[in-house]
């Protein structure tokens, strides 16, 4: 690829990334090396306990992220409509929160140890999620 392409292609992918998601920031980013480590340890945690096909586990594991970007996407461009920096941020939290959850389960599935104290909280945070 040429310096032109190259130059055009990290343009465009920058303007499309700051039109969805803003200026970026440090939660941005914490948010998507959690998505990228959840996904990582949920299929070697499902290659571990042969849950189907891998593809097929990956395919959904995927469009559950993406469907969790465009909820954060939505939430930034009402953010502006109501000149606001609450609904794109409460989103990210909410969705950190699971995806912390997540990674713990993983580990879990995986036979990593994990401390007594996260296994309770875990236990906790499921019943009270299935009440709602």
């Amino acid at each position: 690829m040429n310096n032109f392409g190259f130059n055009l292609f990290s343009d465009t992918f920058g303007a499309v990334v700051t039109y969805t998601l803003g200026e970026w920031s440090e939660i941005i980013s914490l948010f998507l090396m959690a998505i990228t480590v959840e996904y990582v340890t949920g299929i070697a945690a499902s290659m571990k306990e042969q849950q189907g096909s891998i593809s097929q586990v990956g395919f959904w594991r995927l469009a559950r992220k993406g469907l969790m970007l465009l909820v954060i996407m939505l939430a930034h461009r009402m953010d502006i409509l109501l000149d606001t920096d609450l609904m794109m941020t409460g989103a990210i939290y909410f969705y950190l929160a699971n995806e912390f959850i997540s990674i713990t389960e993983n580990y879990g599935r995986l036979g990593l140890p994990l401390p007594v104290f996260l296994k309770q909280m875990i236990q906790v945070l499921r019943s009270k999620g299935e009440g709602l």
